[in-house]
């Protein structure tokens, strides 16, 4: 995965930040979708790599709890963690007990639980 994801870090548009972001989600069936940060300079209107990678999913008829993994690279030294618009998004899809692994362009990674990324969800449940 962690070559596939490197390779990845180049579709990534990133021109304000030269922060390039990639993540692959993993679905139940091994189908796998790809995503990386997309930047604009009216920055809210930029989409993060875990989302994209999400979001192409369920463009691709994919639903709730399909997902099994996401995996993620930041191009940097440091292994980098989802966002918490990203985070929202990845507890509302992903079962709890899914593995998120976030990892470095030299191999170092971190995998967490959904639970554990985000331990206090905000969902349908909240809106009542």
């Amino acid at each position: 995965m962690k070559e596939k994801l490197v390779n990845l870090l180049n579709n990534s548009y990133a021109p304000y930040s030269n922060f390039r972001v990639s993540a692959i989600a993993v679905m139940n069936d091994g189908r796998e979708f790809v995503g990386v940060n997309v930047e604009n300079a009216a920055y809210g209107s930029g989409i993060c790599a875990e989302r994209s990678a999400i979001l192409n999913a369920i463009s691709n008829g994919y639903k709730r709890y399909d997902f099994k993994e996401l995996y993620v690279m930041c191009d940097n030294k440091k292994i980098g963690m989802p966002c918490f618009a990203c985070r929202q998004v990845i507890s509302e899809l992903f079962r709890e007990d899914s593995k998120v692994t976030c990892m470095n362009p030299n191999g170092d990674s971190v995998t967490l639980l959904v639970k554990d990324l985000c331990p206090y969800p905000f969902g349908s449940e909240d809106l009542q």
